[in-house]
């Protein structure tokens, strides 16, 4: 063999073993980053679940009074002389809340007693002549127009008489006005009267809480209002944080022509004493309805859309599409995009790609 035959053999070999070396050296690195991504991530499988749900509607509104009375004066032209609860004094009906200067309603009141006492007078004059009267009549004695007069008079003192004793119950009722009271049990929100103010007739004194009843007038939008009526059931978050339980009272007849909204006025227990004025949320249970969840961990929110990471038989993550509803106890109503028999993703799956390979760790739940 020639020297240059044995050059190529040896680079022919060479190049042989090298080729032979590359393509062990390629199929080990592609084995190798194959046992890499399937170990870089772990996740943990569950199935949706069908749960039993309360079906509710949202709603939200302000805290008003049940009833709101205003306490004002019923005669004018005096003072106020003295005040006798707040604002927040708990009151009972016809409790006393403040006292106008009575000395006027005094002096009117014994003046009308004189002239009922005068009256009476007048009707024992007038009664004795009529009783002579009628005793004589058709004697001769007195002239049938004397008798006529007679009679006349006692019947017209008796008028007067009711009159004044008429007069008398007004003046006392005056009397007894001065005294301004409560019209019914509950709490003083508002007070307007002062000390020494002269006071017109239907001047304002005071505002009360009737029965100390709060109602929630939640607002909500038009699209409900056929599944909506009084008895329904109404939860609302309360100012500490707490659930306040109440009943739907009454559904609003008429819809606000620029909010598409009806007010639905819910009945809270006497016990819970939320604030008035305060504005809460919450719902209104319509009854149960089945759901297919999922725990919450296992959505992926992205660019305002949900999703979840489905595993099929080659372990890789699937990412679907769902659309949600309501959630309950950490988990989630799915209404679309999953079947009750897919294996989702637990949690961690912001984590994940489509496609990517995933190891399973545990059963599917």
């Amino acid at each position: 063999m020639s020297y240059k035959r044995m050059v190529a053999a040896c680079l022919a070999g060479a190049l042989v073993s090298s080729l032979a070396t590359s393509s062990h050296t390629l199929a080990q690195g592609t084995a190798k980053a194959e046992v890499e991504e399937a170990v870089a991530l772990s996740v943990s499988l569950v199935q949706p679940q069908m749960r039993n749900w309360p079906e509710t509607v949202p709603v939200s509104g302000w805290l008003e009074p049940w009833h709101e009375a205003i306490i004002a004066s019923e005669i004018g032209g005096l003072r106020i002389d003295e005040l006798l609860v707040d604002v927040g004094s708990e009151v009972k009906k016809g409790d006393p809340l403040a006292y106008l200067a009575k000395e006027t309603a005094l002096a009117n009141l014994k003046k009308q007693q004189a002239e009922v006492q005068s009256a009476e007078a007048d009707l024992a004059k007038a009664k004795a002549n009529a009783d002579r009267a009628r005793k004589v009549e058709g004697s001769g004695a007195l002239s049938d127009e004397k008798v006529t007069e007679y009679l006349i008079a006692e019947q017209t003192a008796e008028a007067s008489l009711l009159s004044a004793k008429a007069d008398l119950e007004s003046q006392r009722i005056e009397l007894e006005q001065t005294t301004i009271r409560a019209v019914d049990d509950g709490q003083i929100t508002s007070r307007s009267a002062k000390l020494g103010q002269v006071v017109s007739s239907g001047t304002e004194l005071f505002r009360l809480l009737r029965q100390n009843k709060v109602e929630w007038q939640a607002e909500v939008t038009a699209t409900h209002l056929p599944r909506l009526k009084a008895g329904l059931e109404a939860i609302l978050e309360g100012p500490d944080g707490k659930e306040i339980r109440g009943k739907v009272r009454l559904v609003g007849p008429t819809i606000d022509t620029d909010t598409g909204r009806a007010i639905l006025y819910v009945s809270l227990p006497q016990g819970s004493r939320p604030r008035v004025g305060l504005y809460a949320t919450g719902v209104i249970l319509l009854g149960s309805k089945d759901a297919l969840t999922v725990p919450e961990s296992a959505l992926v929110f992205r660019d305002g859309i949900n999703y979840v990471f489905a595993v099929g038989a080659d372990k890789r993550a699937e990412r679907l599409l769902v659309k949600i509803g309501r959630r309950f106890d950490n988990e989630v109503e799915i209404l679309s995009g999953i079947e009750e028999a897919s294996n989702i993703v637990q949690s961690g799956g912001a984590f994940l790609s489509d496609g990517a390979l995933v190891k399973i760790v545990g059963e599917a739940q």
